[in-house]
């Protein structure tokens, strides 16, 4: 559900808790109910993934889903992927806080659940590439495929039978499709 009112990060702390997620898009407050099994199976086995990459990769910090990230001010756009990976030395100084992460992931995993609609997935992405991150990776479990998006690339779609990969931001991890939505 989205509201026509202009909502700030202020405004969002302020909520009461109603069970769902919510984000701003430019000043825009999204809500979401609760995930569905399927997408939580998902999350788990790319966080079990991504935690292990981290173990072996200390350059990385990880973050599972409802971690907000800060990606524009005024109006504010704080957005909560369902994992991000960010490089260490880009985290600020006074990491970690108790609020929000002030900058944009390296690397964000979104898992497509079937009430988002293809114009407001699109506006995510370009959001998301439009503060800086490097990669983005849509999961999309009814098809049975992962999409990535980079700067200045076209997208790039992964079958079932295929494996991806974190390219430079994310050197040597792999991922083969099978093993996620086998």
């Amino acid at each position: 559900m989205a509201t026509t009112e202009q909502f700030t990060i202020e405004d969002l702390l302020a909520l009461d808790d109603d069970g769902c997620r919510h984000e701003l898009i430019r000043g825009e407050l999204l809500s979401m109910p609760p995930t569905s099994d399927e997408h939580g199976s998902l999350m788990l086995h790319l966080s079990a993934l991504l935690w292990t990459y981290q173990r072996s990769h200390p350059e990385i910090k990880c973050f599972a889903g409802d971690t907000g990230f800060l990606l524009g001010r005024e109006p504010d756009t704080l957005v909560g992927p369902d994992l991000a990976a960010v490089r260490v030395e880009r985290l600020p100084a006074d990491f970690p806080r108790r609020t929000y992460v002030d900058l944009a992931p390296d690397f964000v995993i979104e898992i497509l659940s079937p009430s988002e609609r293809p114009a407001q997935l699109n506006r995510k992405v370009q959001q998301y590439l439009d503060a800086g991150v490097r990669l983005i990776w849509l999961v999309d479990p009814a098809r049975r495929t992962i999409t990535a998006h980079s700067p200045d690339q076209p997208p790039s779609v992964v079958e079932v039978e295929a494996e991806i990969d974190g390219g430079d931001v994310l050197p040597g991890f792999r991922l083969a499709l099978a093993d996620l939505f086998g």
